[in-house]
């Protein structure tokens, strides 16, 4: 993953959008839809149909970038489909891009001494 500046804040696009937009109609959605500036600094996520691919469109200061992902098996937790964006952290955007229940993960088991 790319390392974000601190303060930078994550959108989750609420639904589902077509994924055969481009960066110019992703930021386009980010500004009338989500009412929000795509120019900002944040990272804005959208997911397609079928939950198996996301797109990230963040503008870093210099130009705007998209990431896209799609996972071979399984699908992306996604929250409920209402409108708007959901707020969520660059920790929780780690977890989503690899496939883990962002809302609820699992921390692995360790012990408490040796011997």
């Amino acid at each position: 993953m790319i390392p974000l500046p601190s303060g930078t804040k994550v959108w989750l696009a609420t639904g589902h959008t077509d994924m055969r937009k481009g960066i110019g109609g992703l930021s386009l959605l980010v500004q009338e839809v989500l009412g929000r500036d795509p120019f900002c600094g944040h990272l804005f996520v959208f997911r397609g149909r079928r939950s198996d691919l996301i797109k990230i469109v963040w503008h870093d200061g210099q130009g705007g970038c998209l990431f896209m992902k799609r996972l071979d098996r399984g699908r992306f937790t996604w929250p409920s489909a209402s409108d708007g964006a959901v707020p969520i952290t660059p920790a929780q955007l780690a977890y989503l891009t690899e496939g883990i229940d962002w809302r609820n993960p699992q921390q692995t088991w360790r012990p408490t001494q040796a011997g």
